[in-house]
């Protein structure tokens, strides 16, 4: 973590140097002037593409990364975490929890403190699932602070600085969608470093590791697919399809590792399994490196990933075509074997045959055999060379002794198969090995995230319910209205959940003087807050003072004009028939139809009409049909809409 912060500040120090002798040399005119920026530049350019590469080097660090035990396998990829800068959430909040919702701000000093303490940890989360726990839940968190503290029509003033992972470049942005798109790419990261730990000796330790890139695969698809035009490198969607793709890549080669953990049996139909399993991996990984090799992607991704794709596609294409020459040399077709099923086994393998061969005939002809086999042995020398060469070619790679222990095992292994061949008819039939189908019985999927798993409570809960008190949402200035009770009656009814909402005011009666008005919403009885309690328990608090005066404080709404009852009713306290008056539900025919109110739409419908243009990022689709009138819960998670966009 210290070396990632000490690159990236240096990275910055580098790219404002860059940018301010860029400037220069678009203002001067003075040739000697110009030369010696120029020369500048040409230091500066040099000393971040060093920066660059020791970034790199930390990237696919095997001493960080990868599993301590004693292993002899090709090490994985991880992907590093980005990187930030400290964020004071402390003055934007209070000053929008004073002028937005008009409460005493000092009184949620603890619940910011809470929010930044968890996004200090998470900058440096443990390698395991408490670690993707704590990120998901400020991921969670987050969704609520949008919400809550965001309005769609204007910055807050925080300044988010994240440092892109490959190249260190930093992105600084006021917009919170960038916090929430760089938390969901170090998930994803995370699982990575997860997957690469696990103990890859052990079918636990494989099945842990095929579930964790599969998993890291699916975090960083979501981000693809929910946040458009970011203004990372590491988070543009081609750089994201190509990290989805290696990961996948990843979780296919433990497969293969995990089919063959037992050891691989010298029978014909195992070897058979296996040479299609194994030549699977070596297509996808084909598939990754012709990916990284793609514009713009080519640019930004580290060299050493690239050319290990390579040379896992190479080495893996190698073993398919050394268990297929097993398969030729060591099993003659003997009498109790079942040939068609052999012949059927063999034919799945090939797309084509060689010109002259047919696979019945191999299997029964002892010198077509072997010649065939001697063939896919050459093959699979060629593609163990290519990898041994490519891999000496990046410095990085040669410097990690198990990947050069596991190549040169493999090279020697195949070279001794073709020696113990016999020669004499080499020059005679020079046969050209065919290509091998690819075939997996163990389809590899991304995992789409659950963060709806993760129980996260809002830090400002007290502010109250998500679905009112949102930043979206203006709201007037608490209001203290006294209440008199006249003859029993206070001249109102209540509706909805929570907060209540004033219903069928009349127009007449003491409260309306005061200045209570229909569609206004309850926070307070006396000195109870009332956000969060339901129509019965506010019921509760009127019945509990009985005849004596009573103050509440009601907010109205300044964005919606809701529609309104045209007349009004009444309840008594203390009777019976009030009940069924105020409750969320009323039956119509416990009202009396002289007095019947016209039909009202349900409580907070206002949303259905202003929720298409005024959506934030915690709108469902399904919730915003203006013809739909059925209340929809809102989920904090809930990314997939057009606005989860990074400009």
């Amino acid at each position: 973590y210290f070396l990632f912060t000490v690159l990236n500040q240096q990275i910055l120090r580098a790219v404002r140097m860059r940018a301010g002798a860029e400037n220069l040399l678009r203002a001067t005119n003075n040739n000697k002037v110009r030369e010696q920026v120029l020369l500048e530049l040409s230091f500066v350019n040099s000393d971040l593409q060093i920066l660059k590469e020791e970034l790199e080097g930390l990237n696919i660090s095997v001493e960080v990364y990868q599993n301590t035990e004693e292993t002899f396998s090709i090490p994985l990829v991880p992907l590093g975490l980005k990187e930030t800068k400290e964020v004071d959430f402390t003055l934007p909040l209070k000053d929008f929890i004073l002028e937005h919702y008009s409460e005493d701000s000092s009184e949620y000093e603890d619940e910011i403190a809470d929010l930044m303490d968890l996004r200090q940890a998470c900058r440096t989360p443990s390698r395991d699932e408490a670690g993707i726990e704590m990120l998901i839940s400020y991921f969670l968190q987050l969704g609520y602070v949008e919400n809550r503290f965001f309005p769609p029509t204007r910055h807050m003033g925080v300044l988010f600085t994240w440092y892109d992972s490959f190249t260190g470049v930093p992105v600084c942005q006021q917009n919170l969608l960038l916090e929430k798109a760089s938390i969901l790419f170090n998930i994803g990261a995370l699982y990575t470093q997860i997957g690469t730990r696990c103990n890859r000796q052990t079918q636990a330790g494989l099945e842990n590791a095929v579930d964790a890139f599969q998993r890291a695969a699916g975090v960083l698809s979501y981000l693809k697919e929910t946040f458009t035009h970011t203004p990372s490198y590491d988070m543009s969607p081609a750089m994201l399809n190509v990290l989805v793709k290696m990961m996948l890549a990843q979780a296919q080669e433990c497969v293969f590792e995990q089919i063959g953990l037992p050891g691989i049996r010298n029978e014909f139909f195992t070897l058979v399994k296996m040479t299609q399993e194994v030549a699977k991996v070596g297509e996808v990984y084909m598939l990754v490196n012709t990916a990284m090799n793609q514009e713009p992607v080519k640019e930004n991704i580290p060299y050493s990933w690239s050319k290990l794709a390579q040379i896992k596609s190479d080495h893996y294409k190698a073993l398919a075509h050394y268990f297929i020459a097993t398969i030729l040399c060591d099993h003659e077709l003997q009498s109790g074997d079942d040939e068609d099923q052999q012949e059927k086994a063999l034919s799945q393998l090939y797309d084509y045959m060689p010109e002259g061969l047919m696979v019945l005939t191999v299997l029964k002809d002892k010198v077509q055999r072997k010649q065939l086999g001697k063939a896919h042995l050459r093959k699979a020398i060629v593609y163990h060379e290519e990898a041994l060469r490519v891999c000496g070619l990046c410095k990085k790679l040669r410097n990690i002794d198990v990947l050069q222990e596991v190549l040169t095992a493999a090279h020697k292994r195949s070279l001794l198969k073709y020696a113990q061949q016999e020669t004499e008819d080499d020059f005679l039939s020079l046969i050209q090995a065919p290509d091998i189908l690819p075939k997996t019985e163990h389809r590899i999927e991304t995992i789409t995230p659950q963060f709806s798993k993760v129980k996260v409570k809002d830090f400002f809960h007290r502010l109250g319910p998500l679905t009112v008190f949102s930043a979206k949402q203006r709201w007037t200035a608490p209001r203290t209205i006294r209440i008199h009770l006249e003859a029993g009656e206070l001249g109102f009814s209540l509706k909805g959940g929570s907060p209540v909402q004033i219903y069928c005011l009349d127009p007449v009666c003491s409260a309306a003087s005061m200045g209570l008005k229909e569609g206004d919403y309850i926070v307070s009885v006396g000195d109870v807050d009332c956000k969060w309690l339901g129509v019965n328990e506010v019921l509760e608090k009127f019945k509990s003072v009985g005849e004596q005066p009573i103050e509440i404080e009601v907010i109205s709404c300044q964005d919606t004009a809701a529609s309104m009852h045209s007349k009004s009713a009444t309840y008594s306290v203390g009777m019976q028939k009030t009940y069924s008056l105020i409750c969320l539900a009323m039956e119509d025919d416990k009202i009396d139809q002289t007095k019947k109110a016209p039909l009202k739409l349900p409580f907070l419908s206002w949303g259905t009409k202003n929720r298409q243009k005024a959506a934030s990022t915690l709108c469902l689709p399904s919730a915003v049909a203006g013809s739909s009138q059925i209340k929809k819960k809102l989920s904090p998670f809930t990314l997939l809409n057009t606005e989860s966009s990074l400009y």
